[in-house]
């Protein structure tokens, strides 16, 4: 009698295993220069650079950039089990999509305090307020992570900080210094994304230390 072949859960369980596995490509790299890009052009701003005052210009890049490409990047990370940085992406691609929203003047919201400007700094000083906040929690939790997100977390703190006392205050020096910490933070942010990049490659050129706190495998 010839032998019955049998096409049971143990043979189908090795024939997936022996199946090549797709490589998941890590998005924290796209998260990473969203941010860094859409931060650096509106700290450009808020430094007043070759007079500039009027920020409306980075709305396309909120939205598309900093907000949507951003909020994709934070959706991917969830696949990954990186919980820190889905909610970090995800988070401030809202912050850049609502900013963009206050800018746009379909939305009527900076229509709404016509003629009370005072009002209306107050509104946006909250507003940066409560992103200050939840970046201040994602600065405690990034003493687990290294020393790049250490320092980039940290120096937004400030910059959201001091750009809500530029607009609580009325305070021009303090919304300058915030555009000047922001170029710092975007900088930080675009090395770390390098960082990504480089360690992502099968053959990188060469590797750039964000000063890991923790082994890979802790």
């Amino acid at each position: 009698m010839g032998t019955v072949e049998t096409n049971g859960p143990q043979q189908a369980q090795r024939i997936a295993s022996s199946v090549p596995r797709a490589r998941i490509a890590d998005p924290s790299t796209l998260g990473l220069f969203s941010f860094a890009s859409t931060n650096f052009v509106l700290s450009m701003y808020n430094a007043t650079t070759r007079g500039v005052h009027h920020p409306n210009v980075v709305v396309g890049m909120a939205i598309f950039c900093g907000g949507l490409a951003q909020l994709l990047a934070g959706m991917w990370e969830f696949p990954t089990g990186d919980t820190f940085g889905a909610v970090a992406f995800s988070f401030y691609g809202g912050f850049w999509m609502s900013y963009a929203t206050i800018l746009i003047p379909g939305s009527g919201i900076v229509a709404a305090y016509a003629g009370n400007t005072s009002e209306l700094s107050s509104a946006l000083g909250i507003f940066l307020i409560c992103w200050m906040l939840v970046t201040f929690f994602f600065f405690i939790v990034s003493f687990g992570k290294n020393i790049a997100f250490i320092a980039l977390f940290g120096l937004l703190t400030v910059t959201l900080a001091c750009l809500a006392g530029g607009e609580l205050g009325g305070s021009i020096a303090s919304t300058r210094a915030g555009g000047m910490l922001g170029l710092i933070v975007s900088f930080i942010a675009y090395y770390v994304g390098l960082s990504k990049l480089l360690e992502s490659e099968v053959h990188p050129p060469f590797c750039l230390p964000i000063g890991h706190l923790h082994r890979k495998n802790d």
